[in-house]
Protein backbone atom coordinates (compact mmCIF):
# COMPACT_ATOMS: atom_id res chain seq x y z
CA UNK A 1 0.00 0.00 0.00
CA UNK A 2 1.41 3.38 -1.00
CA UNK A 3 -1.47 5.83 -0.70
CA UNK A 4 -4.28 6.49 1.76
CA UNK A 5 -7.71 5.43 0.50
CA UNK A 6 -9.26 8.17 2.69
CA UNK A 7 -7.33 11.26 1.51
CA UNK A 8 -4.82 10.06 -1.11
CA UNK A 9 -1.69 11.06 0.82
CA UNK A 10 1.34 8.79 1.24
CA UNK A 11 1.22 6.07 3.88
CA UNK A 12 4.11 4.78 5.96
CA UNK A 13 4.53 1.44 7.66
CA UNK A 14 4.83 1.87 11.44
CA UNK A 15 3.47 0.55 14.71
CA UNK A 16 0.67 2.87 15.83
CA UNK A 17 0.54 3.92 19.47
CA UNK A 18 -1.14 1.23 21.54
CA UNK A 19 -0.60 -1.44 18.86
CA UNK A 20 2.08 -4.09 18.43
CA UNK A 21 1.92 -4.78 14.69
CA UNK A 22 3.24 -2.57 11.87
CA UNK A 23 0.34 -0.94 9.98
CA UNK A 24 0.04 1.41 7.02
CA UNK A 25 -0.62 4.85 8.50
CA UNK A 26 -1.43 7.98 6.53
CA UNK A 27 1.06 10.81 7.06
CA UNK A 28 -1.65 13.45 6.47
CA UNK A 29 -4.95 12.30 8.00
CA UNK A 30 -3.40 9.63 10.28
CA UNK A 31 -5.87 6.94 9.21
CA UNK A 32 -4.64 3.49 10.18
CA UNK A 33 -5.21 0.97 7.38
CA UNK A 34 -5.73 -2.51 8.79
CA UNK A 35 -5.16 -5.53 6.59
CA UNK A 36 -7.07 -8.53 7.86
CA UNK A 37 -7.55 -12.10 6.65
CA UNK A 38 -10.10 -12.85 3.95
CA UNK A 39 -12.96 -15.17 4.81
CA UNK A 40 -13.84 -17.84 2.25
CA UNK A 41 -17.32 -19.33 2.70
CA UNK A 42 -18.71 -22.34 0.92
CA UNK A 43 -20.89 -25.37 0.95
CA UNK A 44 -20.60 -29.13 0.75
CA UNK A 45 -23.85 -29.84 -1.17
CA UNK A 46 -25.19 -33.36 -0.68
CA UNK A 47 -27.80 -35.26 -2.68
CA UNK A 48 -28.45 -38.76 -1.31
CA UNK A 49 -24.97 -40.39 -1.34
CA UNK A 50 -23.38 -37.86 -3.71
CA UNK A 51 -21.52 -34.57 -3.41
CA UNK A 52 -21.84 -31.69 -5.88
CA UNK A 53 -18.47 -30.47 -7.18
CA UNK A 54 -17.63 -27.64 -9.57
CA UNK A 55 -14.81 -27.61 -12.14
CA UNK A 56 -13.18 -24.18 -11.93
CA UNK A 57 -13.40 -21.81 -14.90
CA UNK A 58 -11.14 -19.24 -13.23
CA UNK A 59 -7.66 -19.04 -11.75
CA UNK A 60 -6.27 -20.09 -9.44
CA UNK A 61 -6.48 -23.79 -10.25
CA UNK A 62 -8.37 -23.44 -13.53
CA UNK A 63 -9.91 -26.77 -14.60
CA UNK A 64 -9.65 -28.46 -11.20
CA UNK A 65 -12.57 -29.54 -9.01
CA UNK A 66 -13.79 -27.79 -5.88
CA UNK A 67 -16.79 -27.32 -3.66
CA UNK A 68 -18.71 -24.11 -4.35
CA UNK A 69 -16.98 -21.43 -2.29
CA UNK A 70 -15.62 -17.91 -2.49
CA UNK A 71 -14.89 -14.73 -0.62
CA UNK A 72 -17.52 -13.48 1.77
CA UNK A 73 -19.04 -10.12 0.83
CA UNK A 74 -19.64 -7.16 3.11
CA UNK A 75 -23.16 -7.06 4.49
CA UNK A 76 -23.80 -10.80 4.45
CA UNK A 77 -23.59 -13.55 7.02
CA UNK A 78 -21.34 -16.56 6.53
CA UNK A 79 -24.41 -18.70 5.81
CA UNK A 80 -25.74 -16.20 3.26
CA UNK A 81 -22.33 -16.15 1.60
CA UNK A 82 -22.18 -19.95 1.40
CA UNK A 83 -25.63 -20.10 -0.19
CA UNK A 84 -24.78 -17.25 -2.60
CA UNK A 85 -21.56 -18.95 -3.70
CA UNK A 86 -23.42 -22.25 -4.26
CA UNK A 87 -25.97 -20.42 -6.40
CA UNK A 88 -23.31 -18.43 -8.32
CA UNK A 89 -21.01 -21.37 -9.05
CA UNK A 90 -23.51 -24.21 -9.48
CA UNK A 91 -26.91 -22.55 -9.92
CA UNK A 92 -27.93 -24.78 -7.02
CA UNK A 93 -30.21 -24.15 -4.08
CA UNK A 94 -29.27 -25.66 -0.73
CA UNK A 95 -30.53 -25.94 2.80
CA UNK A 96 -27.57 -25.46 5.11
CA UNK A 97 -27.04 -28.04 7.86
CA UNK A 98 -24.54 -26.07 9.92
CA UNK A 99 -20.92 -24.99 9.89
CA UNK A 100 -18.81 -28.05 9.19
CA UNK A 101 -15.16 -27.05 8.79
CA UNK A 102 -13.16 -24.00 9.77
CA UNK A 103 -9.66 -24.08 8.32
CA UNK A 104 -7.06 -21.36 8.93
CA UNK A 105 -4.47 -20.62 6.23
CA UNK A 106 -2.26 -17.98 7.90
CA UNK A 107 0.39 -18.11 5.16
CA UNK A 108 -2.12 -16.62 2.69
CA UNK A 109 -4.25 -14.77 5.29
CA UNK A 110 -7.44 -16.72 4.64
CA UNK A 111 -9.99 -18.53 6.78
CA UNK A 112 -12.22 -21.15 5.13
CA UNK A 113 -15.69 -21.72 6.60
CA UNK A 114 -17.48 -24.61 4.91
CA UNK A 115 -21.09 -25.56 5.65
CA UNK A 116 -22.75 -28.92 5.11
CA UNK A 117 -25.74 -28.50 2.84
CA UNK A 118 -28.58 -30.47 1.33
CA UNK A 119 -29.38 -29.88 -2.34
CA UNK A 120 -33.04 -28.92 -2.62
CA UNK A 121 -33.37 -30.35 -6.14
CA UNK A 122 -31.34 -31.56 -9.10
CA UNK A 123 -31.77 -28.33 -11.05
CA UNK A 124 -28.11 -27.27 -11.12
CA UNK A 125 -25.77 -26.13 -13.89
CA UNK A 126 -22.41 -24.40 -14.28
CA UNK A 127 -22.29 -20.81 -13.12
CA UNK A 128 -20.00 -18.21 -14.65
CA UNK A 129 -17.01 -19.41 -12.56
CA UNK A 130 -17.53 -23.11 -13.37
CA UNK A 131 -16.77 -25.16 -16.47
CA UNK A 132 -19.04 -27.95 -15.29
CA UNK A 133 -20.78 -29.22 -12.18
CA UNK A 134 -21.46 -32.85 -11.31
CA UNK A 135 -22.53 -35.16 -8.53
CA UNK A 136 -19.92 -37.65 -7.29
CA UNK A 137 -20.10 -40.72 -5.09
CA UNK A 138 -17.19 -41.10 -2.68
CA UNK A 139 -15.45 -43.65 -4.89
CA UNK A 140 -15.71 -41.33 -7.91
CA UNK A 141 -14.29 -38.14 -6.34
CA UNK A 142 -11.40 -36.93 -8.56
CA UNK A 143 -9.00 -36.74 -5.59
CA UNK A 144 -5.96 -35.96 -7.77
CA UNK A 145 -7.83 -33.15 -9.51
CA UNK A 146 -9.06 -31.24 -6.44
CA UNK A 147 -8.14 -27.56 -6.51
CA UNK A 148 -7.39 -26.93 -2.85
CA UNK A 149 -6.17 -28.76 0.25
CA UNK A 150 -9.03 -27.21 2.25
CA UNK A 151 -11.54 -28.92 -0.07
CA UNK A 152 -9.74 -32.27 0.12
CA UNK A 153 -9.68 -32.08 3.91
CA UNK A 154 -13.36 -31.11 4.12
CA UNK A 155 -14.35 -34.03 1.88
CA UNK A 156 -12.20 -36.50 3.85
CA UNK A 157 -13.84 -35.37 7.10
CA UNK A 158 -17.28 -35.72 5.54
CA UNK A 159 -16.80 -39.25 4.25
CA UNK A 160 -15.26 -40.40 7.54
CA UNK A 161 -18.05 -38.79 9.58
CA UNK A 162 -20.68 -40.30 7.29
CA UNK A 163 -19.10 -43.73 7.74
CA UNK A 164 -19.12 -43.24 11.53
CA UNK A 165 -22.75 -42.07 11.46
CA UNK A 166 -22.14 -38.72 13.17
CA UNK A 167 -21.14 -35.36 11.73
CA UNK A 168 -18.77 -33.35 13.90
CA UNK A 169 -17.46 -29.80 13.53
CA UNK A 170 -13.83 -29.80 12.34
CA UNK A 171 -11.33 -27.00 12.91
CA UNK A 172 -7.72 -26.96 11.80
CA UNK A 173 -4.76 -25.13 10.36
CA UNK A 174 -2.86 -25.51 7.15
CA UNK A 175 0.41 -23.76 7.84
CA UNK A 176 1.86 -23.95 4.34
CA UNK A 177 0.67 -25.65 1.19
CA UNK A 178 1.32 -25.54 -2.52
CA UNK A 179 -2.40 -26.21 -3.09
CA UNK A 180 -3.91 -23.20 -1.32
Amino acid sequence: MKFCSTCGATVVLRIPEGDSIPRHVCIACHTIHYRNPKIVVGCLPVWEDKILLCRRAIEPRYGLWTLPAGFMENGETTAQGAMRETLEEANALVELKGLYTLINLPHISQVYMMFRGKLLDLDFSPGIESLEVALFREEDIPWNELAFTTIRDTLKHFFLDRKNGSFQFHEGDIISSSCD
